[in-house]
């Protein structure tokens, strides 16, 4: 469940190569190449996110984007009165490195606090993908006042540039996508993956009414996630993380249906069983029938095989989920791993 918290680069690259400040160009081209330096940054912490599994190395990448970030904010807020006394582009751009820096520190630890709950609820889960991505689009509206103020900058100037996305602008541009369309099926997978987990517990202490729910709301929860991978396309033509998804519903499902009804069944003849047995046991030796005596004993000889039937059925079932949780958690890391740029 990771995403690229930044999008800094400035899609327009500049067709002059000046150096000194005396024309628009050169003051634009000073400006430009410190946000080049921060897109460099910000892509290695984007490919640390989708190939690391070292929180230790994302989280160092994170905070050596903040000090390039801080590095390149000083650089142009040490312009003095912008070009000729313009500062609105300048003042857009360090307005912008603000927010970022702001989002790196303040609101990454919100989000990091979040993710810390984000499992013991599908409710916590969405709050915490929510607030992720809220954080996303307000970076994306401030990238696009920094790009208008670009615009406009050379637009006021006659200054010329080429249109189109730079090779890093590309590659997060690729990132983002490919973690928006992993967290739509995360979600499908959480649902039912997390529900199994309250049935789980809800067997755990026996209780049939907390069993029934959970695993009715199961039941439809992998019927409503298998309706919805019908209207997911493939990722550029990759299904992997589709045909991974439907296994993992079809599993759930399959539980639901076949699974828990032997589960209540076996407790049900369990409870049976030791209804007779205090029953017969409350009785001395001699006011016991035979009839007693002989059902009691037919019923120890299947508690024995429902026992075992059980015991038998459980294994069967938990190597079953965890081949479908750990399959769909391989195609999940391999998909972002081959579908985000490496450096």
């Amino acid at each position: 469940m990771k995403k690229l918290l930044l999008a800094l680069l400035l899609s327009l690259s500049l067709l002059s190569t000046a150096q000194e400040f005396k024309t628009p160009v050169d003051y634009l081209t000073y400006i430009n190449k410190e946000q080049g330096i921060i897109s460099r940054s910000t892509w290695k912490y984007t490919s640390a996110v989708a190939h690391s599994k070292s929180a230790r190395r994302i989280d160092n990448t994170r905070k050596q984007l903040i000090k390039t970030i801080q590095t390149a904010k000083k650089k142009i807020g040490d312009i003095k009165n912008g070009y000729n006394g313009d500062v609105e582009y300048q003042n857009q751009v360090i307005q912008y490195f603000d927010f970022c820096e702001k989002n790196l520190n303040e609101e990454y630890d919100k989000i990091i606090n979040m993710q810390e709950v984000a499992e013991q609820s599908y409710d916590a889960m969405e709050a915490y993908l929510l607030a992720r991505d809220l954080v996303n689009e307000k970076l994306d509206s401030e990238n696009e006042k920094a790009s208008a103020a670009f615009n406009a900058f050379a637009l006021k100037y006659n200054i010329k540039i080429s249109e189109g996305d730079s090779e890093l602008g590309k590659k997060i541009k690729i990132s983002n996508e490919v973690f928006d369309y992993h967290t739509v099926l995360y979600l499908v997978f959480f649902k039912v993956n997390f529900t199994d987990a309250s049935l789980a517990k809800a067997v755990q202490k026996k209780d049939m009414a907390a069993i029934e729910q959970n695993a009715n709301a199961l039941l439809q929860y992998a019927n409503e996630g298998l309706e919805k991978i019908k209207t997911i396309a493939p990722y550029n033509k990759d299904v992997s993380l589709i045909t991974a998804t439907k296994k993992v519903l079809e599993y759930y499902k399959k539980e639901a249906e076949t699974h828990v009804p032997k589960i209540v069944s076996f407790y049900m003849f369990n409870d049976k069983f030791e209804n007779t047995k205090k029953t017969i046991e409350s009785k001395s030796q001699k006011d016991r029938t035979k009839e007693e005596i002989d059902n009691y004993n037919d019923m120890v000889k299947q508690v024995n095989k429902e026992i075992d039937t059980y015991n038998k059925a459980n294994n069967l079932d938990f190597q079953d989920k965890q081949n479908a949780i750990n399959n769909w958690n391989t195609v999940a890391e391999n998909f972002i791993s081959k579908h985000v740029p490496v450096d």
